[in-house]
């Protein structure tokens, strides 16, 4: 059954990684899509990919950092298809250093301008649109937005503040029809590390992760779908993210200890 045939999802940070991939796994259900990520000439190839397998895909350069641009992706859309059923929030970016070492403090507005405000913006002007369709809101958080982790101050907080925004907002929507899924994933291959910031703000030059040995972007795109199609309230996409939000509670000092390994193994 293709549960989203015909269907109005919009998907944030879809010129590359997992929401490319997330747009191409849609695709085969022949949804009606708009993409959005600044990059219009990334944007017009996942377009011409989605097409090919049936979906029909429109192109919205938007940053969504910047209000306005929200508002105007979710005018856009509703103008070209009539309708908004499902929101993916899942533009973002990284970044990687410890805040001793940290020497522009504005990183840290930029990434809870993008990763925060960045979902706060597009789902505000959505929401009318999807309470109307009692239609989705997803969420591509991460496990940083569950629990802290060395040399993401910045990228954590965000996180935290994107899942707080999110679980509260589905409390509000409890008898609207509106679903709200939360997406924790664990590393997966993607290019936000490739773009992730350092300490002076200069990208990172080699990636703390060992690309080969971590998920794949596909993967996870298939997993978000699955949970998509559930209306399910959160997905946790790794054996080690699940036992760590309990062992959390009864023993907190054990998950620092394992975030510290974690990201010094860099998988």
């Amino acid at each position: 059954m293709a549960v989203y045939a015909g269907k109005v999802v919009v998907v944030t940070g879809a010129s590359q990684g997992i929401g490319k991939a997330l747009c191409l796994e849609l695709a085969g259900q022949r949804p009606r899509l708009a993409l959005a990520a600044r990059d219009a000439a990334a944007l017009e190839s996942v377009a011409v990919a989605c097409r090919s397998r049936g979906a029909e895909a429109l192109v919205v350069p938007t940053d969504v950092a910047d209000e306005a641009a929200c508002r105007g992706l979710v005018e856009k859309t509703v103008a070209a298809f009539s309708a908004l059923d499902v929101l993916v929030n899942n533009a973002g970016m990284g970044m990687l250093a410890r805040l001793e070492d940290v020497t522009d403090l504005s990183l840290y507005e930029r990434l809870m301008r993008v990763n925060y405000l960045g979902s706060v913006y597009p789902t505000a002007y959505a929401l009318p649109h999807l309470k109307r369709s009692r239609g989705q809101i997803v969420a591509v958080s991460s496990l940083a937005g569950l629990s802290g982790v060395p040399m993401r101050t910045a990228y954590a907080a965000t996180k935290h503040a994107q899942v707080g925004f999110f679980d509260s907002l589905r409390v509000e929507l409890r008898e609207s029809g509106v679903s709200v899924t939360v997406i924790a994933p664990y590393f997966v291959q993607s290019e936000i590390r490739k773009r992730s910031p350092g300490p002076d703000g200069r990208p990172v030059e080699a990636s703390p992760v060992r690309e080969d040995e971590v998920m794949s972007a596909g993967e996870c795109a298939r997993l978000v779908v699955r949970a998509m199609e559930r209306r399910q309230r959160m997905l946790v996409m790794s054996f080690k993210g699940k036992l760590g939000r309990w062992a959390k509670l009864v023993a907190p000092g054990l998950v620092d200890r394992i975030a510290a390994e974690t990201v010094r193994r860099g998988k």
